[in-house]
């Protein structure tokens, strides 16, 4: 099996498989336990980790909140914020671009449902960027949020935090960013651009599945959605998930290090990939904006080739998708495909590569060959 769905989620980076053995087995212990020497040692860990994290993304250490990964690190920011608007009365206006992740818009649509906030939609161009200036507009007709996220989990377009923010910080309204696709990837600077709030999820980039953080801007008002032992300030109480925030913390730390390196071989490969498919499909179509995506991101689409009949070929000897890995299975077509206005025939067609670290060159030839006869196979089936 050849593994090519580095969106929906990364291998661990044996490295970090190895401090998070430790922080299980040797070095386990309730960070919170501060009677004895075990409880020191996790709080340390917790504490070096935590650096870790500060140092990728530009953030100071009393920002960094850790959480089960970036679904309930949105959900804190929107519902968090949301609940401490009502407590003063205020009814949120909530901005969110049409192709963000689902954790933003379900919980955002449900809230709506429920008459509790007013909630408008920034559309994109058929290349999923933003118009900054409707941004702006919206940001100008008065927001309690703005939600944009840092890259697309499916067509990779990557977006202009920085200039983002700036506009939000002129009107200003707190900016949520979903990093999730992006930390570890891209470089983030959440202080120096001034970004409110910012989620993470660690199997994005190496770490493990079930940790994540949201990073909060010192000062910014959240209420808690849970209650309990007043762990993180009382932000997110429950006992600390040690061994899964030392591997979110090592993973963070080796990204830091490799980051620049990986992502310029990773988008060569890609590259390579995408050459090879267009030389033996002529009609195929990349999806996404090609100046700005993803390095290991490769959306396609073959118009007339329905994407259920090439994943019914390939799926036992290549691991790629039709889409989010968090809508799998869902009859209903993309929401980012569908947001960008893209033509049925090309919806249809969608398939998200995604390449990582450990993606070799003879990944990338199988990967083609096995593509290609697929293709080639539907093709003569349907003559």
């Amino acid at each position: 099996m050849i593994y090519l769905d580095y969106h929906a989620t990364t291998p661990v980076d044996p490295r970090v498989a190895t401090k998070i053995l430790q922080a299980m087995t040797t070095d386990f212990g309730n960070a919170s336990s501060l009677d004895h020497e075990v409880g020191d040692r996790a709080e340390a860990a917790v504490k070096q980790a935590t650096r870790h994290v500060a140092d990728l993304v530009g953030a100071a250490t009393r920002e960094i909140l850790f959480t089960s990964g970036a679904t309930e690190s949105l959900n804190l920011a929107i519902q968090g914020t949301v609940l401490h608007l009502e407590q003063s009365g205020i009814k949120p206006r909530i901005a969110v671009s049409t192709v963000e992740h689902k954790a933003v818009l379900d919980t955002c649509e449900a809230l709506h449902r429920q008459g509790r906030i007013d909630l408008i939609p920034i559309p994109v161009d058929a290349q999923a960027r933003l118009d900054l200036e409707q941004l702006e507009q919206a940001c100008a007709s008065g927001l309690h949020l703005l939600c944009v996220m840092a890259a697309n989990n499916e067509v990779g377009t990557v977006y202009p935090i920085e200039k983002i923010a700036a506009i939000a910080q002129r009107y200003q309204v707190p900016f949520l960013c979903d990093a999730c696709q992006a930390v570890g990837k891209i470089p983030l600077q959440f202080n120096e651009w001034g970004i409110t709030m910012l989620a993470l999820s660690a199997h994005k980039f190496y770490g493990p599945q079930g940790v994540g953080a949201l990073v909060v801007q010192r000062g910014y008002p959240l209420a808690p959605l849970l209650y309990g032992g007043g762990q993180q300030r009382g932000l997110r109480p429950g006992t600390l998930n040690l061994p899964g925030i030392v591997g979110l913390g090592e993973a963070c730390r080796l990204r830091m290090a490799e980051m620049a390196v990986d992502e310029v071989e990773i988008g060569k490969k890609r590259d390579h990939l995408q050459a090879l498919l267009q030389a033996q499909i002529p009609d195929l179509v990349i999806n996404g904006d090609l100046h700005n995506r993803l390095a290991g991101n490769l959306h396609i689409s073959i118009p007339g080739i329905p994407n259920s009949a090439v994943m019914a070929r390939v799926r036992h000897k290549l691991a790629i998708s039709t889409g989010s890995a968090c809508s799998s299975g869902v009859e209903a077509p993309s929401h980012v495909l569908r947001g960008m206005g893209l033509a049925e025939p090309v919806v249809e067609g969608a398939l998200r590569i995604g390449l990582g670290k450990f993606s070799t060159d003879d990944d990338i030839h199988q990967a083609a060959e096995i593509l290609v006869q697929a293709v080639q196979a539907i093709k003569q089936a349907m003559a």
